[in-house]
């Protein structure tokens, strides 16, 4: 009696002893699950660290970034207002004209596309303009000299001293430019840079009607300045005018978020893999408390509480967790030692990788209180079991467990949205990804009771002996077929899902080789010129697409309020980039492919005297809050046109032909200021070169873009990107591996004395095997045929909701990832079975018993 009584009041050194001495024993079978919540915490903590030291980084460099305190730019040249405000500040201490033109090199007749930057002052006053020789950043302005990028010069041979025209100005080249604040590595790879004196913008001729130009004045502000209430001061009144005020804190916060929303997405994943290790812990406690039992009746008999066998085994997961939270940190921040390499050309600012004590922390934490809370679900068992039906094995069936097991799954739902939300910072987003979990399983979990339903109802009795009980094994007392059926199908539904995703971004930047498909752009065609280019074009043999003629104008007014009025109203939710925005718009008679009617009727003529009918766009419809029969008002360069709204388009702008946010009809524009953009197919590089060189010689001011330059651009980036992604869900693989293997591991104890008893009763080891091996197929089939098919409705629906774009399904996850997985499982099954085949009966109870 005194013995009980002692432990009853067993303290926690007591409770320590027991759960180290009973797990000591026990240790090896939790070790894949240990695995698998290891690989999860790695994903999460080197991400969430790399994502903090990349926004600290860019925090750190954010005037080396702009290369000012701040600056003010504008889409025209400045205004007396914009004069008078710049003054006010002391006056700006560098300037900067920047466009896109093709620029050409006489020493081997090529030409590029380039972003041509005319800068007058000592810009950049923060970090430097890397150039070589080094000397060359401070001395072109007075020598009136180049600097070009220098994989450019690479490319086309160059050296110092050769020459670049750039419109009618031909200017010697000082220097290779390698890096300079204001450029990123995506625009650098598509339109490269080029620096010349400010004065040399004049002199190129580029500066005409329609031409792109930016405008962008430096300043470096006295230590006293406080940057956001100058922002608050001034920001509006820079708005009224069209020109905005950048100051680099805001620059190096807009663009740590650019890059936040790719971490978010990757700590998604990485989630997901450690969600999926959840499951693994959840099923391996199930088993390992069945297994326990007994343990658990002789402790109960001998006077232990309920309460001190529950928390005798929650402390064991809770140190599993411990040692797996550490373990997954030093791995993650080992991890985190690759990113930079990894993403070698997609980052704005060279990292320094620093330790990062709240992924330190979250790491370790979030090892044990995962750990715990999947495995509270089983462990509850434990407290509303008398000993009595310990002894004898029962199943409990207390409703005081259900309604326990009801809270622990509350917990384990919010837990999963409220750290959703944590990623990705939108209630909306959250709420879609628990739905979406909780859908997946319910459907993996309805199909494998489905199965074994089906199972029972039509079971073959003709098959053959070993068929026969393969089949049995499904649905026998304490299968796995539900665990087993959902880990497969939630692993390969996650790595199908990846994969789709993938060639969803990468066929949003293929080209159909066509002839009738456009793989060349020319713009800021004058229209005096635009004959000339044509039958230029034409003797080349390139078929002509599009002639379009673009006019620039900007919004008035709004259903009878005027943009300043409406940036006046703080109720207003229209958009203020609309409002200081100067759109280029066309004029046809009918809609083309791209564009389908959302609402309303297009009007291809227009009627005299009244309303000009236009058709917006579904963004531009949103943006500008306007609906069918709003009125509008355009000024197109100081003429106002009344317009009112007659249909919204949806516009596919995956398509190669250009878009509008407006869209005029014919009778209107005709006599505007315009200029054209036309569209092309070019069969092959060498003829795109040929004609590149004819057209910049003969007319310097067009811009041409050659899509196939671009796309292969992009198409390496988004390499780079699907490249991050696999990495990423490699350890969703190896995880779902993991846990399949040890799930497979648990049920072997199960049929251990059933193997036995079938050899004892003269069954052979070939049987014994085939037997296995069917069975591990059947769930094989089912768990990786429903993740996949599950993959395709989600792709689908991202193709809908996110891509915006057509998807048509790969081959590859039927071919390869279903029946690897199938193999894969039938391999683990066999593996873990070796034991019953090459060893005797006695041996192998022997073992067990051990």
């Amino acid at each position: 009696m005194s013995r009980k009584t002692n432990i009853s009041k067993a303290d926690l050194g007591w409770l320590l002893k027991m759960a180290w001495r009973d797990g000591k024993t026990s240790w090896k079978k939790l070790m894949l699950f240990m695995a698998s919540i290891v690989l999860g915490i790695a994903a999460l903590v080197s991400i969430q660290s790399f994502s903090d030291n990349l926004k600290s980084n860019i925090a750190s460099q954010s005037k080396s970034l702009m290369g000012s305190d701040f600056k003010i730019d504008s889409d025209k040249p400045a205004s007396d207002s914009l004069v008078v405000i710049m003054d006010s500040l002391g006056g700006f201490d560098a300037r900067e004209i920047s466009f896109a033109s093709m620029v050409a090199f006489p020493k081997n007749e090529g030409s590029k596309l380039a972003q041509v930057r005319g800068i007058e002052g000592s810009f950049p006053f923060y970090g430097s303009m890397e150039t070589e020789p080094e000397s060359a950043a401070t001395t072109y302005q007075e020598q009136g000299a180049a600097l070009v990028d220098a994989t450019l010069m690479l490319q086309f041979g160059l050296k110092t001293g050769d020459t670049i025209k750039i419109g009618n100005a031909t200017l010697p080249i000082s220097g290779a430019l390698k890096s300079v604040p204001g450029s990123n590595s995506f625009s650098i790879s598509i339109a490269p840079p080029v620096v010349i004196p400010f004065n040399y913008i004049e002199a190129s001729g580029l500066v005409q009607t329609g031409s792109r130009l930016d405008y962008e004045f430096y300043f470096v502000a006295k230590p006293e300045i406080d940057l956001d209430l100058l922002n608050e001061a001034i920001g509006e009144r820079l708005d009224a005018i069209d020109a905005d005020l950048d100051i680099h804190t805001t620059t190096s916060e807009r663009l740590g978020r650019r890059y936040d929303n790719f971490g978010k997405f990757l700590n998604l994943v990485a989630f997901i893999a450690l969600l999926l290790g959840c499951v693994g812990i959840a099923s391996a406690v199930h088993i390992y408390i069945k297994e326990k039992l007994r343990s658990i009746a002789i402790l109960k008999c001998l006077g232990a509480t309920k309460k001190q066998t529950f928390l005798i085994y929650l402390i064991q997961i809770g140190f599993v967790g411990l040692v797996s939270g550490f373990i997954g940190t030093l791995v993650g921040l080992l991890l985190q030692q690759l990113f930079p390499l990894i993403l070698e050309g997609l980052l704005p600012v060279e990292v320094q990788i620093t330790l990062v004590p709240t992924a330190i922390y979250s790491g370790i934490l979030l090892g044990v209180f995962m750990s715990v809370l999947f495995a509270l679900y089983p462990l509850i068992g434990t407290i509303y079991t008398s000993p009595l039906q310990t002894l004898r094995i029962e199943e409990n069936n207390n409703s005081k467990s259900t309604k326990a097991g009801l809270l622990v799954l509350t917990a384990i739902f919010s837990f999963i949205f409220l750290f959703a939300y944590w990623l990705l910072r939108d209630i909306t987003f959250a709420l879609a990804f628990l739905i979406g979990i909780i859908i997946t399983f319910l459907i993996l979990g309805g199909i494998a009771h489905g199965f074994m339903k089906a199972i029972k109802k039509f079971f073959p009795y003709s098959w053959g002996f070993v068929a026969r009980t393969s089949m049995l094994n499904l649905y026998r007392p304490k299968n796995q077929t539900l665990v087993l059926i959902m880990t497969i199908g939630v692993g390969t539904f996650l790595i199908s899902t990846l994969y789709f995703s993938k060639d969803l971004l990468l066929s949003q930047a293929s080209i159909e080789n066509k002839a009738n498909s456009a793989n060349m752009i020319l713009l800021d065609i004058q229209n005096e010129q635009v004959d000339r280019v044509v039958a230029t074009i034409a003797d080349k043999g390139h078929p002509l697409i599009d002639n379009i003629p673009i006019v620039t104008m900007r919004i008035h007014s709004i259903a009878g309020k005027t943009v300043n009025e409406i940036r006046e109203d703080t109720t207003s939710t229209i958009r203020g980039w609309a409002l200081s925005h100067e759109f280029r718009v066309t004029y046809r008679d009918s809609l083309i492919a791209s564009e389908t009617l959302q609402s309303g009727t297009f009007t291809p003529q227009a009627t005299a005297g009244n309303l000009v009918p236009i058709s917006v766009s579904n963004d531009f419809a949103e943006d500008t809050k306007v609906t069918i029969g709003d009125k509008m008002t355009f000024n197109v360069q100081g003429v106002l046109i009344n317009t009112v709204v007659g249909s919204i388009r949806l516009v596919d702008r995956s398509n190669i032909q250009p878009f509008f946010n407006v869209l005029f009809p014919r009778g209107v524009l005709e006599d505007a200021p315009q200029f054209r953009v036309l569209t092309m197919n070019v069969p092959n590089e060498q003829a795109s070169a040929v004609l590149q060189q004819e057209l910049v010689t003969k007319y310097p001011n067009v811009s041409i873009l050659d899509l196939r330059q671009i796309l292969k651009v992009v198409e390496e980036l988004l390499s780079k990107i699907g490249w991050i992604i696999n990495f990423m869900a490699f350890f969703s693989i190896l995880t779902g591996i993991i846990v399949l293997i040890g799930a497979v591991r648990t049920s072997k104890h199960q049929r251990i004395r059933e193997s036995v008893l079938l050899r004892t009763l003269g069954a052979k080891s070939n049987q014994i095997l085939k037997m296995i091996a069917l069975e591990y197929t059947y769930l094989g089939i089912i768990g990786s045929l429903t993740g996949i098919l599950l993959s395709l409705v989600s792709s689908q629906l991202l193709a809908l909701w996110i891509f915006e774009t057509p998807f048509t399904p790969s081959i590859i996850p039927f071919v390869v990832l279903f029946p690897f997985i199938t193999f894969l499982v039938v391999s683990i099954g066999i593996a873990n079975s070796r034991s019953v085949i090459n060893n005797t009966p006695l041996e192998v109870l022997r073992k067990e018993n051990n």
